[in-house]
């Protein structure tokens, strides 16, 4: 029988009655939870994910799948969905099976909520027995919790902000065997490949978010080795009956859905829903009712929650692999691919006349560099396996014992970096006219912001708007609104080969001669390379194409290409440097030739302030300008 039809006639069943249903003992539950007020506590409300309405008086349950309630307004009537959970309590006993439990273990966490506050009588309302919610508890030995962290992952959308999901530590697990912990992830249920279409569809609420289970070695494997992404591990100040419940929660939420949204209800917000429904009363969804980014979900728990009780970080393989080529004489740097695909061998003169401590060096470093390879280029161990295999054996039978390289962790974390939001306040010419000028950036990060807990040349800014006042016009006039500008940096060398690439879609005035202007629609991406010296200055080459929308244009539409030079460095923790030219030749609809000169440079005061200047010479419609700006900035 398909499984909504099982779902139909067992929910009808819910609401028959049965032999051994005590309608008197249920009223009295029912007057007894009234008189407690159990309805309106905040047990309660975050076991059924309510929040109060932004417009109209009342509730409304985040949860969206119907056979999460048992009353038919359940999902805005707490009092409702309250007495209809009791009444399902009284339900005969049943024959578990894949489809089919007793109300008391589909609902375990509310059943074991309200037999603490009513304190039910076996003999007029019967404990049923719940063998596969057991028998799963007993499988993951529950002793803590700890949520983790995956820094940003630029190339997926999902992940471009960080990701949060919760590990389950077992009672007998230490650090050397947190691998085989299970983790509470949620994430939109779709098999979608394309990004932009992800990225899109999840802003909108397109897909149903789940919660599931999956062992923290495929996590980590997926993230640390494939997406080379580090993860920050938080350990939480949990005991055994918060944990408990929490677990009780996530078997009830798991064949249930919501709508996932891409800024608001994601992995991070229902997330902390779970830790709310642990210890009620520390209220963490409330605080990202619009918008709820993973890192700074992370620094709110951190931080108001009192639930912090240990950080461990975990490098990502490129991280380690780095760490290894630091240590490494450069001399050796390209000895380390030939030995890799074989084209020197261990026993080749050229590798054995080597002093041993530097054969040792190379063979431990190429292995993580096959290692490495292997995961970026997804192949599969039979590939790389024999090579590894070979490499390990030499390496044994050397004489020299291994000294592990000591990975640094990174001196800020994700959780202590500048906060997303920021707003500015400038000043500036452009010409000989001044002007004042708001800049308002919901999230979440850019080139010359401070570094420390992001990913270095990376930029990611949503809804970022900017509005100006020159001194010969009395109105504010909107001068740029970017509805998304991303940009990713990646430094290049003879190890690591990622592309550097920039996306960025939305409005933006364009000066024409005579001191006039217009608004016109911008698309615009690039691609192309960035090399780093000294792990602090960054040039970079893009190709850019540009497309502009504006009724005044020629056949409404320009459509250009050129390059981008940039430098780009963050000389100290404090101080950045951003210089760039470009140029665009639009060939296509309204055509022109344009180019832009910009210096820019950031002076972080603290990490809620910081100061920012920029020059710039421009040529737009054949019109020179210059501008200068000087702007005070608030992160937020």
């Amino acid at each position: 029988m398909p499984r909504h039809i099982c779902f139909i006639i067992s929910t009808f069943c819910y609401f028959l009655p049965t032999a051994n249903a005590s309608p008197d003992y249920l009223q009295d539950l029912i007057k007894r939870a009234e008189e407690l007020g159990l309805a309106q506590r905040s047990e309660w409300r975050v076991l059924l994910h309510y929040k109060e309405n932004l417009l109209i008086p009342g509730v409304t349950s985040e949860v969206d799948g119907a056979n999460f309630f048992n009353a038919p307004d359940g999902v805005t009537d707490p009092q409702a969905e309250l007495e209809a959970t009791l009444g399902v309590f009284f339900q005969d006993a049943v024959e578990e099976t894949d489809d089919l439990q007793h109300p008391q273990c589909t609902f375990v966490a509310r059943y074991h909520w309200l037999k603490q506050e009513l304190n039910f009588d076996p003999r007029r309302l019967s404990e049923q027995p719940c063998p596969r919610f057991s028998h799963w508890v007993d499988s993951l030995n529950p002793g803590g919790a700890t949520l983790i962290f995956p820094a940003a992952y630029l190339n997926n959308p999902a992940s471009m902000f960080g990701h949060t999901l919760l590990r389950i530590d077992a009672k007998d697990q230490d650090e050397k065997t947190r691998l085989l912990a299970y983790t509470v992830n949620y994430a939109a249920g779709t098999t979608e490949r394309n990004g932009i279409a992800f990225a899109v569809r999840g802003i909108f609420g397109g897909y149903h978010g789940y919660f599931s289970i999956l062992p923290y070695y495929i996590k980590v494997n997926e993230y640390s080795d494939l997406e080379n992404r580090d993860i920050w591990e938080y350990q939480l100040n949990l005991n055994e009956d918060e944990i408990n419940q929490l677990l009780r929660h996530v078997w009830e939420l798991r064949l249930t859905y919501f709508d996932y949204y891409f800024f608001d209800e994601n992995c991070a917000y229902h997330l902390l829903s779970l830790l709310e429904v642990a210890r009620p009363g520390i209220s963490l969804t409330d605080h990202f009712r619009f918008w709820a980014i993973p890192s700074e979900t992370v620094r709110y728990v951190t931080e108001n929650s009192g639930l912090l009780k240990k950080v461990v970080y975990r490098p990502a393989l490129s991280t380690r692999l780095s760490r290894h080529l630091q240590h490494t004489t450069q001399a050796y740097y390209d000895l380390i691919p030939k030995i890799a695909t074989g084209d020197l061998n261990p026993e080749d003169d050229a590798f054995s006349r080597l002093p041993p401590r530097d054969q040792a060096d190379l063979l431990e470093i190429t292995f993580d560099y096959i290692e490495y390879q292997k995961a970026v280029n997804k192949k599969t161990d039979n590939e790389y396996g024999k090579r590894s295999f070979e490499l390990l054996q030499a390496r044994s039978s050397l004489p020299v014992s291994e000294e592990p390289i000591e990975i640094v962790e990174p001196e800020i974390r994700p959780d202590k970096g500048h906060k997303a939001g920021r707003f500015s306040l400038g000043a500036g010419y452009q010409e000989e006219d001044a002007f004042a000028e708001i800049n308002w950036r919901p999230a979440y990060h850019d080139l010359l912001d401070t570094e420390g807990g992001y990913v270095p040349g990376s930029q990611i800014k949503f809804f970022s708007f900017r509005a100006r006042h020159y001194d010969d016009r009395r109105d504010l006039r909107l001068d740029e609104l970017m509805f998304l500008d991303i940009e990713s940096l990646s430094p290049r060398n003879m190890f690591f080969k990622p592309h550097s690439w920039k996306v960025k879609a939305g409005v933006i005035r364009k000066n024409l001669p005579n001191d006039d202007s217009l608004l016109a629609g911008v698309v615009n991406a690039g691609m192309g390379f960035d090399y780093q010296l000294d792990n602090r200055y960054s040039f970079y080459t893009l190709l850019e194409s540009s497309l502009e929308l504006a009724n005044d244009y020629q056949q409404n539409y320009a459509l250009g290409i050129g390059p981008t030079l940039g430098f780009l460095s963050h000389i100290n923790p404090e101080w950045g440097v951003h210089t760039y030219a470009a140029l665009q030749r639009f060939g296509l609809g309204e055509q022109r030739t344009e180019y832009e000169l910009m210096l820019e440079q950031s002076f972080s005061l603290n990490n809620r302030n910081a100061l920012r200047l920029s020059l710039a010479r421009k040529k737009e419609f054949a019109v020179y300008r210059t501008e200068a700006i000087a702007s005070w900035q608030r992160y937020f």
